[in-house]
């Protein structure tokens, strides 16, 4: 992996400027490629490109970059792996397309099919994880592509008159005319989903560009509407691919299915394990990091080299679990038991490693076993991306009965609940609701009081769209409640009609809408930002976008089996693994969060926390926020969501907008 970052000069910067500037956003990357750097510059000051390398392929001179193509044409600056480059290259070179290679790097092969393809059929051919601007010195055009699902960043917007572009936003910011105005609709939606939804940031005037796209800019950039994200064209779409009507239904039956997908993994994780460093994977002990970790070393003569943390704390120790699925592989396993205070020396650098508000929690343990495996390896593999593709979590399950229950009942009585929840307070929700707690464990929750639970969900009672109301389930905070004053959340997928314009049941729709949203925008955003804050690569291999358009194509009763998802990637696994090694509940990769909020992280919290400093902020909603906090300490509710969002956001604008 590296970093990459851009101008379009539009007349403020001298030449010489523009150069030195591009560097100090490039140099702000140096975390993604500590290898090498690179500035590529036109003769007319126009644009300038830069590059920070992580080598991984080709670690000769010959991958510098940026690169320019073989005719002089086309220059580019990429950031990821197209792990078929070697396919690619041999087609070239079939068809008397190759120029004379001078290396062996997946660059150079990729600026040969674009000379020879142009970009759009090029990049359809590439199969990969990527991000990458490329400048097309004949047309004067340049075009910023990011890969299929989006694993890989790329931000673009304006400062003053540059438009300026990089793999994260702290390279953005480097140019002395950025402006850091803080679009209040994008906090909404963060404090909606503990995350920035794209094409949204937390800065005005910069965009993230959407996976699957090709952005192209040409002349006339200083007419454009800044203020709104730029169009751009779909090259891949999981909005097509998933299933629609059945119009790309998998046409065999089950023991088929497991097979075709059986040998599309091992091709995936076989192309992926193709690296000039050392590579190893991170071990959960899980379905899919087992299955990735399997299927590695049954292709490998060597151990493979896994990773896992381990926490001292029962809930929340997958340790023990990886421990043993490492020991029957005979991989070569690492593990670290952290310390509270290890974990907690981490809080303050996740402002710096995020560049704006992130609250996934995990977001710890991931930077942990990041650095973990960068002492042994510069490549992992991990298994992000089964629980979208199959059904795993499970929530599916419980948000699916709660809306069969809700909607079962007559119209008349759905809309007077509705309202005696909106109107009655949470203590009487408690008491009245008392009996109704028996049932939302069987549901699937936790021991938050049944009067939390109702108010969240009130809006389930109206005549909410299925869409809608996942909104509203996996919401932390919905309106009207959200913190920030006085504004309103921009469209987002959620906001569409997906529901009237495809054929699907209710599981294959909360994985398209969590393929669209909370995949590439929260779990490979907090991958990629943990796992290259310390110049590591992470890898997917589940999210091969053949392995995407599989899972697609299969109907959901391959995927659910006996209340629980995943069936045919667990068939798959126990050709691999016994079943008694990896089948337990899924525990996620979290933190205590909760209780170190009341106990070792309580200063720091009352800190952040103080009325008068939020006051002054004047963004978001102190009262409600001290509202909260209370409640937490009193152990009245369980607030630890929605406080680690609020808390995230404070410590990133005390770093980002105070120094």
């Amino acid at each position: 992996m590296c970093g990459i970052a851009g101008i379009i000069n539009l007349g403020q910067l001298s030449e010489e400027s523009l150069r030195a500037v591009c560097s100090e956003m490039t140099n702000s990357l140096s975390h993604r490629g500590p290898d090498d750097a690179g500035i590529w510059t036109d003769t007319q000051g126009c644009v300038a490109l830069g590059h920070r390398r992580l080598s991984i392929l080709d670690l000769s001179p010959l991958g510098h970059q940026p690169m320019v193509s073989s005719s002089g044409r086309y220059v580019i600056t990429y950031n990821g792996e197209v792990y078929n480059y070697l396919d690619i290259r041999k087609k070239l070179e079939k068809r008397g397309e190759a120029p004379a290679f001078k290396g062996n790097s997946d660059t150079e092969v990729m600026l040969a099919a674009i000379e020879a393809w142009g970009l759009e059929r090029a990049v359809q051919q590439f199969n990969g994880i990527f991000a990458f601007a490329v400048w097309d010195q004949e047309d004067k055009t340049l075009s910023l592509v990011r890969d299929r699902v989006g694993v890989k960043p790329l931000y673009y917007g304006w400062a003053g008159k540059s438009l300026v572009f990089g793999s994260e936003l702290k390279s953005l910011t480097r140019h002395p005319h950025f402006d850091r105005v803080i679009d209040r609709q994008a906090l909404a939606l963060f404090f909606r989903h503990n995350y920035i939804p794209a094409p949204y940031s937390i800065y005005q005037k910069v965009f993230k560009l959407e996976p699957g796209t090709i952005l192209t800019l040409s002349g006339g950039l200083g007419c454009l509407e800044k203020l709104s994200p730029l169009p751009s064209e779909a090259y891949w779409s999981a909005r097509e691919i998933w299933p629609s009507g059945g119009l790309n239904a998998w046409q065999g039956d089950e023991s088929a299915a497991g097979e075709a997908l059986e040998a599309m993994l091992l091709d995936a994780v076989q192309s992926q394990m193709i690296s000039d460093v050392p590579l190893g994977a991170f071990l959960s002990g899980g379905t899919d990091s087992s299955l990735v970790t399997a299927l590695m070393q049954s292709l490998s003569s060597l151990p493979v080299k896994t990773f896992t943390i381990g926490f001292h704390e029962a809930g929340y120790n997958e340790a023990v679990f990886a421990k043993k699925v490492a020991n029957y592989l005979g991989t070569n396993h690492t593990e670290l038991y952290v310390t509270d205070k290890q974990t907690r020396d981490i809080i303050p650098l996740l402002p710096t490693i995020y560049d704006e508000p992130f609250a996934d929690e995990s977001q710890i343990p991931t930077f942990l076993v990041s650095q973990l495996a960068r002492r042994q390896v510069t490549v992992s593999l991990s298994g992000d991306g089964g629980d979208e593709l199959f059904s795993g979590y499970d929530r599916y399950f419980a948000f699916e009965r709660l809306w069969r229950i809700v909607n079962a009942q007559p119209k008349m009585a759905k809309a007077l609940f509705g309202i005696l929840i909106d109107q009655l307070p949470a203590k009487v929700l408690n008491a009245l609701g008392y009996p109704l707690n028996s049932m939302f464990k069987r549901l699937g929750y936790g021991d938050e009081k049944i009067g939390g639970r109702l108010k969240k969900y009130a809006g389930l009672f109206s005549d909410s769209s299925f869409t809608q109301g996942y909104r509203m389930y996996v919401s932390y905070f919905s309106a009207p409640d959200n913190p920030v004053r006085d504004t309103e959340e921009p469209a987002t997928v959620f906001s569409e009609n997906i529901d009237s314009r495809c054929v699907l049941d209710h599981f294959q729709l909360m994985s398209l809408l969590d393929i669209l949203t909370y995949l590439p925008d929260c779990i490979l955003v907090k991958v990629d930002r943990a796992s290259m804050a310390v110049a590591l690569e992470a890898r997917v291999p589940l999210l091969d976008h053949r392995v995407v358009e599989f899972a697609a194509s299969v109907p959901t009763s391959m995927k659910i089996r006996n209340g629980s998802g995943k069936w045919i990637l667990k068939k798959i696994l126990r050709k691999y693994i016994p079943l008694d090694l990896t089948e337990r509940p899924k525990m996620g990769f979290g933190v205590p969060i909760g209780e170190w909020l009341r106990g070792p992280l309580k200063s720091w919290c009352e800190d952040l926390l103080n009325h008068r400093s939020i006051s002054v902020e004047a963004i978001v909603d102190a009262d409600m926020i001290q509202r909260l906090w209370r409640e937490h300490l009193s152990g009245q509710w369980d607030r630890s969501n929605q406080l680690w969002a609020v808390l995230m956001f404070l410590s990133w604008l005390r770093q980002t907008h105070r120094s």
